[in-house]
């Protein structure tokens, strides 16, 4: 490909809207361009990547059986309806009508699909174990679109699904998509973990995030460096050690104005955060007003929570009057007295005697407050993030925090989407069995991202090899005085076309200046540059430079050749 003919437009300057690495890169390097918030088209630099991402996704899914398909994006509502995921489900889901009034949706996950394929294609036990998967654009109307193609609304993920005769073989394929996860980030040059996470809206026994480290991932993970323990901390359960026992104590109503945060209420009245209350206030998504209480040093963790509470629809903050007209003033809240809420209370809260709380009217705390005396909890749990140094629930060492994004994830669904949609096998039995079923995703795009993140310097991307869109950058200077420089370079760039798509190479053949065009070259991340100059040749050859190390030589022009004609070196 010639750099003069290539559909895209590099930017000097740092985009100001661009947070993170990857998006400033992908921005200036001309791969991606913003339509609107969260909603990104690939420019063919960009698209070659993802293609290439896709194509190793590809390879280790069908290196475990799985056969490629492809599902459509919009599907009929009552098929969300059937499983009871249209009403679970908040604005995330993008739902609309059709020009004959039919609800219909905005695929987000497939597996209500593949639950009807099954019901209407397997028959009988001889017909499973199989696994499939596809391509397919997906749209999730996320609150909070952020680090370019790390958080958007419209994107491609692999979806791959298992359908097995039982448990057992839920557990076989389960582990082997595991593997082949591990082998796909690390072909990705993706340094992953695997941490234990919230089933969420898939639902089912048991699910698995694959975590890319990286300060500026919106997921904190718990892990023990000990033992290897790894959960995100939404799921993550911590023991924490018995509070020292108290007889409980007589309510002590005390003024402690200008009083609404913890740390200044701990200060007014002397004591340590740990002996106050904290409460939090949610809206489920089915219209509950949701109290939650922990110790004021702890945080409340919103996915136990809503899990606890069993919200439907998801949480959102709830104001300032949905407070007040349940009984209770912010800043100052407490269960006591409160109305029309559901209490949730930490296990760490009903441990704990004599806490400091709310009062419900402005300026006032009570001492000395106590679960199941004072006020009557509807769910006890644990509701708290884990924090830096708490105890790993495995070895019992301090567990440390890390930031990640989320990269693939598996889930060991059942027989959820199987039942909803009635699809069985007949077994050796002679009787109807329900298919179990597991799920497993991975968003290219965000992978796509995460290299970045991986392999980048302050000159530019740094591409590996795997998912590089052209194989090495040509870069000639200086042929308007040296015939030789086109003529090789012309030579050079027909030889990658005709050793296959794999080889091809970028050749930037602007009249531009060697500055710019070296500027673009290490900008643009090829695996490898090649010169071709006056100098070079007077040298020898041809320029090659690794972009990974900045590793130079002149080489001679027919090593270069059966380079651009056989592969380059992949790694060291």
């Amino acid at each position: 490909m010639r750099l003069s003919h290539l559909f895209f437009a590099t930017l000097r300057d740092d985009p100001t809207e661009a947070e993170m690495p990857s998006h400033r890169l992908l921005l200036r390097a001309g791969y991606v361009r913003q339509l609107g918030s969260g909603i990104y088209s690939l420019l063919p630099l960009g698209k070659k990547v993802s293609d290439r991402v896709e194509q190793v996704i590809r390879e280790e899914q069908d290196r475990i059986g799985g056969q490629e398909m492809e599902m459509p994006v919009v599907h009929p509502a009552d098929i969300w309806r059937a499983s009871g995921r249209y009403d679970a489900i908040g604005p995330e889901l993008g739902r609309f009508k059709d020009r004959n009034g039919r609800d219909m949706v905005l695929a987000m996950t497939h597996e209500e699909v593949v639950g009807i394929l099954l019901a209407d294609i397997v028959k009988s036990y001889r017909q499973l174990p199989m696994q499939v998967y596809h391509f397919q654009t997906k749209w999730r109307d996320e609150p909070r679109a952020r680090g370019g193609l790390i958080r958007v609304r419209e994107f491609v993920m692999k979806d791959a699904y298992s359908c097995d005769l039982d448990q057992a073989g839920l557990d076989a394929s389960y582990d082997a998509q595991h593997g082949a996860y591990v082998r796909t980030f690390e072909r990705l040059g993706l340094d992953t973990v695997a941490v234990a996470s919230d089933v969420g809206i898939m639902g089912g026994s048991q699910a698995h995030e694959f975590m890319f480290l990286n300060p500026a991932g919106e997921d904190v993970l718990v892990l023990c460096e000990a033992c290897g323990y790894a959960a995100n901390r939404q799921v993550a359960a911590v023991p924490r050690p018995d509070p020292t026992p108290e007889e409980p104590l007589p309510l002590e109503e005390v003024a402690t104005p200008g009083t609404t945060t913890i740390a200044s209420l701990a200060e007014f009245l002397g004591v340590g955060p740990e002996r106050t209350a904290k409460a939090a206030f949610f809206m489920t998504g089915d219209a509950r007003l949701v109290t939650a209480i922990v110790r004021g040093d702890h945080e409340v963790n919103e996915t136990k929570l809503g899990n606890a509470v069993k919200a439907i629809g998801g949480m959102r903050p709830a104001t300032v009057d949905e407070i007040k007209a349940a009984g209770m003033e912010p800043g100052y809240g407490s269960p006591m007295g409160a109305r029309d809420t559901v209490v949730a209370v930490d296990d760490l809260v009903a441990r704990s005697a004599n806490l400091v709380a709310g009062a419900n009217r402005e300026g006032f705390h009570y001492r000395n407050v106590n679960s199941g005396r004072d006020y009557t909890p509807d769910v006890t749990a644990d509701i708290t993030n884990a924090q830096e140094g708490d105890a790993c629930p495995v070895c019992g060492k301090p567990v440390i925090l890390r930031n990640g994004i989320e990269v693939g994830n598996i889930f060991k669904l059942g027989t959820k989407f199987t039942d909803a949609a009635g699809a069985t096998y007949l077994g050796e039995d002679g009787q109807a069995h329900p298919i179990v079923m597991g799920s497993y995703g991975i968003g290219v795009g965000r992978n796509v991202a995460c290299i970045v993140e991986a392999h980048h310097d302050d000159k530019g991307i740094v591409w590996p090899a795997e998912v590089a869109p052209y194989a090495a950058h040509l870069v000639s200077i200086g042929g308007a005085k040296d015939p030789r420089v086109t003529e090789i370079a012309e030579r050079l760039h027909a030889l990658a076309q005709d050793a296959g798509p794999r080889h091809e190479i970028l050749w930037d053949d602007r009249d531009e200046s060697p500055g710019v065009k070296f500027t673009d070259a290490e900008l643009l991340g090829m695996p490898w540059i090649l010169t071709v100059s006056p100098r070079s040749l007077a040298a020898g050859g041809v320029e090659v430079t690794e972009r990974a190390t900045g590793d130079r030589s002149t080489r001679p022009l027919e090593e270069v050749e059966a380079l651009v004609a056989n592969g380059f070196p992949t790694g060291p």
